[in-house]
Parts: structure tokens; C-alpha cells; sequence
């Protein structure tokens, strides 16, 4: 580690302050939001015993971007898959695909985001009214599809209560300079006697976006043996950069005395191109004939953006749908339950991949539907409890020259009980959930079935009004995906040609991870540290054959362990006039390697410091991103340098009535327009982070 890193790591850490998500975010309000992902038995951020977080308010409108990763990487734990502007899914403690659910409302997302780091995921972070972060043993409540934790995306689309007038509206519109994108945001929540009536939509444009430097990095130009070009470091545009979106919900529900019952209805679209270019070259001795002009148009009617094909590689895009329905109820009792709430889903996802202008390249539709249902238990003195089932159903299939996964029947069904109980000072908690898993291969009718059994216990201490210890260990049991045991095909978008082994067993995690908080006026400290063993981990590892002209890659099962902490940190510094000024810190770790080596694509060590001025009305802030150099690599992965970025915010919010505001928010991202790439990215060594982004929006609440 450099001089430089080693001094900034010592600046960070000596900040006497941390806390569980962002520390600017975690004002007195915050902290009595009640975590809803991580139990049925509702507690407060401020009393979650290990990594959980949110993200809302001011924090969510600075970091919102047009991908669920982009907008929660910077969270602690969290980094993204970052592929392109159009597709980016959230990776947890190093872990990602399958083992991170993301939900909407409680229930799954339900497309094919997890099959490949090339799709979308299919929530609109700018719906979110707050987003909810899991980290560690979150799969006894949501399966073990979520064994590495949890995002839930929690909008507005079922009211669950009344509005705080009869009518309530919202409006956002922005624009960034990187990409020439424009985007917009509205919603209405109006009141109907006993029933609200919910209607939003969003909509974002983006074209190809700047980046700093030559796309390709100097790892993989060493490594195709080519030079430095003397234009490396000049400014460019990313071809084949562009994303558009657009969404629109409406929903309604009937709010009584003891409880309510709503339904949603959600539409959602995205296009957007993979920088990079992951489609098939053309063949020996075929080229583009007379009808190239008419395909060209077709492409631009289809992508809504132009784009110059480089030689001998096709520029690929895809065009995502997804129609979804939602219910959400809950009511309360007088009795031995004292309340009983459901989720269910149900959603029709596809989208299509075009491996050229006008080319169908491969289609993939996922058809799926959840449910879940809980009791809770009334208190019996200290003592909590509540109990659910949920049962999970999906159809997927792929068709096309990237069907690298046959199509597939998916059901799961688990059932899981969690208790609390309090004793003197002390907080304790168990849970336990059950879970059978059938996979079916409908062209190669093999089936394969699970049963797996998860638990967890923990618990903390106030050793002082200001000074809490807590700590989990946990064993718990995932079974392989569709994609680990039945993937017989090349994936193009991770240059692979990939084997599935239908003979996986399930993988078994058995760890532990130790909390401690400390939290006074004007300061405070929170620091988890995590190990996690892995018994036949569920990994891809290249056999040195090749298939197709790819490498290949074989799923296999070996033994792994995960660790590494997070510690946040916020202290109030000083008034003057009338700003409050304050400073915040966020340092994060994870190392991961099985029996053979290291794994690939693990986030390395990050550092986030922040100084922040706010009054009334105007908020400032300045910040400092961090990342090491990533060099604990596995087999011909190539080294990812360290990179520094500067960004700023300015927040104004002009009183316009009584109730209502208006807020100006501008912002600088990566000041000095550096050079970053980010190492858990397939993509790293071809497209490297955006260049200097100014970003604008007005927002208003009536």
C-alpha cells in the first residue's frame, strides 16, 4: 500500500465517530425508522444488532442513479457489478448473483438480473421512497437465494396510510452533464375516504457518456502486448453507452381501523447498450451487404441512439419489459396473534438481447410469482415471536445464440419462526427457517431437489447508556441456482463458454459477526467485523479448454471463507454561523479465497470521508472516495490500479407554503475527472468509470 493510502487510511479511522449506514444520514429521525427486511418483529435501526442500513431522504436524492448498484455502492459493504449505465446489481461483502436478493416491497424482483451481470435489474430506484440494506444471514426470512444479504426497495406504490392531506404530490426532474441525460420522477397519493389511490411514473435519457481516458486500461494493453497510445489520457465518449428507461405504477388500497389491503399494477421498460461489445464476430468472409443502411435504421428505431460500429464486432443492446402486479395487507388482532401481514407478487419479464443492428440475438422471459404470509405472536412479557411461510415459483427460459442456460422450472417453499427476548440489559434473538428447493431442467429432464435448514442466534448488551456490544453466528444452507448445475452454453457477456454440474450439493455457511457501538450526543462509532466458511462454496473456474472460441468456464465446489468489517463513523465538529459543521468517514474490507486460491472480482479495501455544512435551508458537502490497488487476484485476472475520486454537493430548499418546499440540488461528481475502474466489473479493463459529471435536479413536495 502507498504512502498516500496508508496516511489516509490512519485519517479516516481516527475520526471517533461511526455509525451503521451513512453517519451525515443518521439524524435522530432516522434512527427510529423501523427496519422492516430484516425481521417480522419490527426494531429501529438504532437497535439492529449487526449490518443493516438505509438509505432515504437527502442521502438517497445525492446518490440516486439509473441503476440500483450505482445508487447503493457506496453504501458500507456494498459495491456493484457495474456494467455500463444501463445494468448494475449490487454486490454485498464480496458476494453477488444469486446469493444478493433484491426485492421491491418484500417480494423478489423476479427478472433474470441474477443469470448475468449484462441484465438489468428490474426496480426503478427513483421510485424509492427508502431503500433498506442486509448484510450477513439474511436468507431466514427471504430463502437462500439471499445468503449474502438483502435490498429492499420500499416505494409507495400500496399506501398503507392515509396521506397527510387529502392529496399529496411529488415531482423531481434532473439532468448530468457526463451523458447528456435528462430524467423525471412524479407521484400523486390521493385520498378517497378509506381508500388512497396511488399513481407514479418515471422516465431517464441518457446518451453515451465521457470517460476520461483510452478504454482499455494498461493491464490489458500489457497484457495484448500493446503500447501506451500517446492519446491515453484524452477525453472520449464510451460507444454504445446509452440507457433509457420509463416506468408507471398505479395502485390503490382500502386503509380501515385495524389494518389495510392494497393492490399495485407496474409497468417498467429499459433499452441500453453494453459497452465493450460482447456479440459474435462475423464469420470468415462475411460482410455487410446492401441492406446494412435499412438495418442501421432499424437499430436507431429500436435503441433510440446512433452508434459506429467498430470492426469485426458487433455493438450489442437490450431491450427489457416487465408487467407486475402486487398485493400488501395487513391486519391487526386482539388475541394470541396480534397481527398477520402478506406479500405476493406476481411478474412477466423479457428481454431481448440484439447482437447487432436489427439481430435477435437470444431472448430470455422469466414468469414468476412469490408469496408470503406472517403471524405475529402478541408479547408474552419479554418474550417476541412471529412465524411465515413463503413459497417462490419461476418459468425461465433463454433462446438464442447466448442460451447458455436451458429453459427452467424453479419452486421453493420455506417456512421460518424468529423470536426476541429481552433479559436485563440484554437484547437475544434466534431464528430458524426451513426451505426445499426443486430445479428442473425441462430439455434435459433432470430434476434436482434441496432441503435445507438455516439458523441463527445473537444478541447484545448495553454495557452503558452510550456503549452497545451485540454479535450473530449463524449455519446456514443455500442450494445451487439453474445456472450452477444446467449452463451449457457461451455467455458472451463474460466472454465464457459455461459448464453447469448437475451433481452440486448444497453449500453451507457457518460464521459469525461481532458488533460494537458507541453513540453520545455530537458523535458516534459502529464497527462489525465478519468471517464467514464456506463448506463446497459454489464458484466458476477456468479449465484451460476452449468451446466456441471462448474459454472454458466449469462450476465446481470447494471450500471458502469470507471476512473482512465496516466501520462508518460521524462526529460533529463545530457551528459557524449558521451552519452546523460536521465530518463522516466509511471504511469497508473483504477478502475471499477458497481451498485453490483467490476468487475472482472481490471489492478491495475502500475509504469514504465526507465534510458537510448545513443550516436551515442550504446544506454543503465535500468528499473523498477512496480505492486500494486490487491485487489479491485469482488465475488470470489482471490488477486493478487505486484511484482517488473528488465529488461535491449543494443542497438549497426554498419554502414555497406552510407544508410545502422546493429543493435545488447540484452536484460534481469526480471533480478532477480521474481515472477509476472498478474491479468487480467484468468489464474493468475495456470501460473504465464515468469522467466529471455536473448534475442538476428541482424537486418539490405538495
Amino acid at each position: 500500500m502507498s504512502r498516500f493510502s496508508i496516511g489516509l487510511l490512519t485519517t479516516v479511522l481516527s475520526f471517533p465517530a461511526v455509525s451503521l449506514s451513512y453517519a451525515h444520514a443518521q439524524e435522530a429521525e432516522i434512527e427510529d425508522v423501523i427496519i422492516v427486511t430484516a425481521s417480522p418483529l419490527n426494531r429501529s435501526i438504532d437497535e439492529a444488532i449487526t449490518g443493516q442500513s438505509i438509505l432515504s431522504g437527502d442521502d438517497l436524492q445525492d446518490r440516486l442513479a439509473g441503476t440500483i448498484g450505482e445508487t447503493l455502492k457506496l453504501e458500507p459493504g456494498v459495491s456493484s457489478t457495474s456494467f455500463g449505465a444501463g445494468a448494475s446489481r449490487p454486490i454485498i461483502r464480496g458476494q453477488g448473483g444469486d446469493r444478493v436478493r433484491i426485492l421491491t416491497n418484500g417480494i423478489g424482483s423476479i427478472d433474470a438480473s441474477s443469470a448475468s451481470p449484462d441484465h438489468a435489474v428490474a426496480v426503478e430506484p427513483a421510485q424509492a421512497e427508502r431503500i433498506e440494506v442486509l448484510r450477513g444471514a439474511a436468507l431466514l426470512r427471504y430463502g437462500s437465494s439471499g445468503a449474502g444479504g438483502v435490498v429492499n426497495v420500499i416505494d409507495g406504490r400500496i399506501p398503507d396510510d392515509f396521506p397527510d392531506g387529502e392529496t399529496d404530490v411529488a415531482v423531481r426532474l434532473g439532468a448530468s452533464s457526463v451523458d447528456a441525460a435528462a430524467e423525471g420522477a412524479a407521484s400523486i397519493d390521493q385520498r378517497i375516504g378509506n381508500f388512497v389511490v396511488h399513481v407514479d411514473g418515471t422516465f431517464r435519457d441518457a446518451q453515451d457518456y465521457n470517460i476520461p481516458v483510452e478504454g482499455e486500461s494498461r493491464a490489458q494493453l500489457a497484457e495484448e502486448g500493446e503500447e501506451i497510445p500517446d492519446d491515453f489520457n484524452e477525453n472520449r465518449r464510451l460507444g454504445n453507452s446509452f440507457a433509457r428507461s420509463s416506468s408507471l405504477t398505479g395502485g390503490v388500497s382500502y386503509i380501515g381501523e385495524n389494518g389495510f389491503i392494497g393492490v399495485a399494477g407496474h409497468s417498467f421498460s429499459s433499452t441500453y447498450g453494453i459497452p465493450g461489445g460482447h456479440g459474435h464476430e462475423e464469420e470468415e468472409g462475411e460482410h455487410h451487404d446492401e441492406d446494412e443502411d435499412h438495418d442501421e435504421e432499424e437499430h436507431e428505431g429500436e435503441a433510440g441512439h446512433e452508434h459506429e460500429e467498430e470492426e469485426g464486432e458487433e455493438e450489442v443492446f437490450i431491450k427489457l419489459d416487465q408487467t407486475r402486479f402486487d398485493l400488501n395487507a395487513g391486519f391487526d388482532f386482539d388475541g394470541p396473534i396480534e397481527r398477520v401481514q402478506a406479500f405476493a407478487g406476481y411478474a412477466d419479464y423479457k428481454h431481448t438481447e440484439f447482437e447487432g443492428p436489427g439481430e435477435v440475438g437470444t431472448v430470455f422471459t422469466n414468469e414468476g410469482y412469490e408469496i408470503r404470509v406472517e403471524a405475529i405472536q402478541a408479547a408474552r412479557g419479554s418474550w417476541k415471536a412471529a412465524h411465515g411461510f413463503q413459497y417462490r415459483e419461476r418459468d425461465f427460459a433463454a433462446v438464442g445464440e447466448e442460451a447458455f442456460v436451458p429453459p427452467t422450472q424453479t419452486q421453493q417453499l420455506g417456512v421460518y419462526t424468529f423470536h426476541e427476548v429481552e433479559v436485563g440489559n440484554a437484547h437475544l434473538e434466534a431464528a430458524a427457517r426451513f426451505e426445499r428447493t426443486d430445479q428442473e431442467d425441462s430439455v434435459g429432464g433432470v430434476d434436482r431437489s434441496f432441503d435445507l435448514i438455516s439458523l441463527s442466534g445473537g444478541g447484545d448488551i448495553h454495557l452503558s447508556e452510550a456503549v452497545r456490544v451485540g454479535g450473530t453466528v449463524f449455519r446456514t444452507e443455500r442450494a445451487p441456482t439453474t445456472e450452477e448445475l444446467f449452463s451449457n452454453g457461451p455467455h458472451l457477456a463474460t466472454s465464457q463458454f459455461e459448464l453447469g454440474d448437475p451433481g452440486l450439493g448444497k453449500e453451507t455457511a457457518t460464521g459469525v459477526e461481532a458488533a460494537f457501538r458507541h453513540r453520545e450526543d455530537g458523535h458516534s462509532v459502529t464497527l462489525n467485523v465478519f468471517y464467514t466458511d464456506y463448506s463446497d462454496y459454489i464458484f466458476e473456474t477456468e479449465t484451460g479448454g476452449e468451446e466456441d472460441g471462448l474459454p472454458i468456464f466449469q462450476f465446481t465446489a470447494e471450500n471458502a471463507e469470507f471476512y473482512g468489517f465496516e466501520a462508518v463513523g460521524q462526529t460533529e465538529i463545530t457551528s459557524l454561523g449558521a451552519f452546523d459543521i460536521s465530518a463522516d468517514a466509511l471504511a469497508e474490507y473483504v477478502r475471499a479465497k477458497t481451498s485453490s486460491g483467490n476468487l475472482p472480482r472481490i471489492p478491495p479495501l475502500s475509504i469514504l470521508s465526507g465534510l458537510e455544512a448545513e443550516s436551515d435551508r442550504l446544506k454543503l458537502r465535500a468528499e473523498w472516495e477512496y480505492v486500494a490497488d486490487a491485487d489479491n487476484l485469482s488465475t488470470f485476472e489482471l490488477p486493478t490500479d487505486s484511484y482517488n475520486l473528488i465529488n461535491g454537493f449543494l443542497t438549497w430548499k426554498a419554502p414555497v407554503g406552510a407544508k410545502d418546499e422546493v429543493q435545488f440540488r447540484l452536484s460534481v461528481l469526480n471533480i478532477f475527472d480521474a481515472e477509476a475502474r472498478q474491479h468487480t466489473s467484468f468489464l474493468k479493463d475495456l470501460v473504465p468509470l464515468p469522467g466529471r459529471n455536473v448534475r442538476f435536479s428541482i424537486s418539490a413536495k405538495i
